[in-house]
């Protein structure tokens, strides 16, 4: 069955360019009505300019769709506010949110003023959370929303020169975890994406051949399934040059140490055992884990807990 955004309203963050164009050309094409939310700035966040949201709506608007162009800094609270208010008093809602903006400033941890990483955590992370805020209540209020992150390799694998960009990422996983279980009850479904994609972010870092096969267009469908009505919750997904797979994170089974051996010589002793990946798992909250390792320690102890 296809998916279709028919009268829902959708907001994407940095959709002037790259990625967010993408996105949101194709939620228009499904028939959302789309706002195309861009600062106009260059990647590493200096300037403004309306002009690249501006093309993009009017495309939007060639191609037989509703769209509109809003240039809100989404690291300004304010600004967003207002973004959502104009929305929501020209088509009465918003469903889905693609926070997709974001800005590079990449230099060695040893190199970077931390002005930098901190202008990076705003626009990536305080963006996101500006935004999600923002929408929160009233996706509430109607008990229906998507919310689609926008992390990383960077930030869930690590990458060289990326320390602001990369925690900036994976906090963004975190976030997604908890809304998630926050919204649930709500209607409320938050899912990450991983992208790989040839971007203004990018396209010094790559080949021609390479950038070729990493058009934005082979992300976007990821995007699509994880707003749709029907789309999981709390997942990450990676997405590139036409290949998406499942993100998982994974704890292994672990290892008690009794009173007598609760010290670091332990531990290290231990390690080998504890790396041992048989019998881990994904877990779904942070109780989770809590529950495991009291479970695990009662067992070995001969406590009952109940």
């Amino acid at each position: 069955m296809a998916i279709r955004f028919d009268d829902r309203v959708v907001i994407v963050t940095g959709s002037g360019n790259g990625l967010g164009k993408s996105h949101a050309l194709e939620f228009a094409r499904r028939g959302a009505r789309v706002v195309v939310n861009d600062l106009g700035a260059a990647r590493d966040g200096s300037g403004v300019s309306s002009e690249a949201a501006d093309l993009v709506v009017q495309q939007i608007l060639d191609e037989g769709g509703e769209a509109v162009s809003n240039g809100a800094n989404v690291a300004d609270f304010a600004q967003v506010e207002a973004m959502v208010a104009e929305t929501v008093e020209r088509w009465g809602r918003v469903d889905v949110l693609i926070n997709n903006a974001g800005i590079l400033r990449d230099k060695t941890f040893a190199k970077m003023d931390l002005k930098d990483f901190q202008l990076v955590m705003d626009v990536h992370l305080t963006g996101s959370v500006n935004c999600t805020k923002a929408v929160w209540e009233l996706m509430r209020e109607q008990e229906y929303g998507r919310i689609v992150m926008t992390s990383s390799s960077s930030g869930i694998y690590g990458n060289f020169g990326q320390t602001n960009y990369g925690a900036a990422k994976m906090a963004l996983v975190g976030f997604m975890n908890s809304l998630a279980l926050e919204g649930g009850k709500y209607g409320i479904r938050v899912n990450a994406l991983a992208p790989i994609a040839a971007t203004r972010m990018t396209s010094d870092l790559m080949t021609e051949k390479v950038l070729a096969l990493l058009e934005p267009q082979a992300v976007t469908p990821a995007v699509i399934f994880l707003a749709g009505e029907d789309a999981p919750t709390r997942q990450i997904v990676a997405a590139g040059a036409g290949v998406f797979a499942r993100v998982v994170i994974q704890e292994t089974s672990g290892v008690f140490l009794g009173p007598d051996r609760r010290d670091a010589e332990h531990v290290a002793s231990a390690w080998e055992k504890i790396c041992d990946t048989d019998g881990q798992r994904e877990l779904q909250a942070g109780g989770e884990q809590t529950m495991k390792f009291l479970e695990k320690a009662a067992a070995e102890l001969g406590i009952n807990l109940s």
